[in-house]
């Protein structure tokens, strides 16, 4: 049986950080102006960067393809406006990585460029999974893996159940829920098509308590539908990660090194939902991200529809600006964030939040020596000993990482988070499954 806490479902270990969603819950999304320029890195999503077939001085529109899949496991681009090409060059991003970019001076011109509609009471489930790779859908929950991929799973593979990731369980977010709110009927309709493209007859979309609004909404849509089921979980971080999703709403272990598919279950955002919605039912490819920008450090915090490519800083600055008391920019929330040292860097197809973070709001305090408690232990969802894995890190012992479970870490941060030591745990952790990818692709 699942773990239940006060009659939630949940999962052994994670944290309770403050969660500061007080400061967008409440707030709609709004639309951002067009930015004068976007910077769209080819690179957006796990596995091969997309190959542009546009050049400098090229006239593109809004909706056009200006890049296409590379490989089996990539996503083509499309333009968010329409303008003229500045160039196609190497540019900062907000994965803290310089990825080749191609940057288009935008105009005034409004025309948008669609995919054919498709006949809704036909369509099959090939026809469902080739829009969803034409309109270069990846997963918006953070991981950015192309989606037809994940709608196409190997034939060994059996699927019976489909997942929606309504948990959105870092502090601050407030995308996903607003999108529940705001478009349930799309999100159902985009589960339905899920379901759909997968053959499945078993869909659920995972909850946390504090939203239970949302839960309401979503139960009294489908409370005559039999085939989706809405389950309230416990708030809790990292409650909406994979695999803690799958143990805690149908009690199945995803092994470690293996993937949802593996213990028969397919999992999707709720952002995902939606965009599969209107690339199906409206033909829009994926061509705007909607996120929130909050913490105490921004002068107005909103949950925004923008532009893919649109530069952090047009962001900030239609949010009022930064405080004057402002220490870190982070894109993505608080626990697995990256910090920004370039605020010129565009957002990307799977950002789902800016962070303007306050010194109040970081409490760094100075790292001493590690006291033993085992509190990292008792809180990591995956059952690691976290400070043993990062001492490894330090002193270079990869392979001694890697025989106690380095690569199953997800560096959800809870246990930097709980060290009254302040050991940068996760980064360590982090430093040494890299140290160990870099030795194993040289042998």
């Amino acid at each position: 049986m699942p773990k239940i806490f006060n009659n939630l479902l949940s999962f052994k270990g994670g944290v309770h950080p403050k969660e500061y969603k007080y400061l967008t819950s409440s707030l709609p999304f709004e639309k951002i102006p067009t930015p004068s320029k976007i910077i769209l890195p080819l690179s957006q999503n796990i596995g091969a960067p997309s190959t542009p077939i546009v050049n400098k001085k090229d006239e593109v529109f809004a909706g056009q393809l200006i890049a296409t899949q590379n490989g089996p496991i990539s996503a083509p681009i499309y333009s968010p406006v329409s303008g003229n090409v500045l160039s196609i060059g190497i540019e900062d991003t907000v994965s803290s990585f310089t990825k080749e970019s191609i940057t288009i001076k935008s105009n005034e011109n409004l025309e948008m460029e669609l995919f054919p509609k498709l006949d809704l009471n036909n369509i099959s489930d090939k026809e469902i999974c080739k829009r969803v790779q034409m309109a270069g859908i990846v997963g918006l929950g953070g991981a950015a893996f192309p989606t037809y991929f994940k709608l196409t799973p190997p034939k060994d593979k059996i699927i019976d159940y489909v997942i929606l990731n309504g948990c959105e369980c870092e502090p601050y977010l407030t995308r996903d829920y607003r999108l529940m709110i705001e478009r349930p009927k799309d999100l159902i309709a985009g589960l339905k098509l899920i379901m759909k493209a997968l053959n499945l007859e078993k869909g659920a979309i995972g909850i946390e308590d504090n939203k239970q609004d949302a839960i309401d909404v979503l139960q009294n849509l489908v409370k005559d539908d039999n085939s989706i089921k809405i389950f309230s979980l416990k708030t809790k971080y990292p409650q909406g990660a994979e695999k803690m999703l799958i143990k805690a709403i149908l009690n199945r272990e995803v092994p470690p090194g293996k993937l949802p598919f593996d213990v028969g279950v397919a999992i999707q955002n709720i952002g995902t939902a939606i965009a599969i919605y209107e690339a199906v039912y409206l033909g829009m490819p994926l061509i705007s991200a909607s996120l929130t920008v909050s913490g105490l450090g921004i002068k107005t915090p909103k949950n925004l529809i923008v532009p893919i490519g649109t530069p952090l800083i047009d962001i900030l600055e239609y949010c009022g600006g930064i405080m004057e008391d402002a220490k870190r920019v982070v894109v993505g929330g608080p626990m697995m964030g990256i910090t920004q040292h370039n605020l010129n860097a565009p957002i990307m197809k799977a950002t789902s939040g800016i962070l303007v973070l306050t010194e109040k709001e970081i409490n760094q305090f100075d790292e001493t020596n590690c006291l033993r408690c085992g509190k990292c232990i008792e809180v990591c969802p995956v059952n690691l000993t976290p400070t043993k894995l990062a001492r490894f890190s330090q002193l270079g012992r990869i392979s001694e990482a890697e025989e106690n479970g380095i690569f199953n870490c997800m560096e959800c941060g809870t246990c930097a988070y709980v060290c009254p030591a302040n050991i940068p745990l996760v980064q360590w952790i982090a430093f040494g499954k890299k140290k160990l990818s870099l030795a194993k692709k040289a042998v």
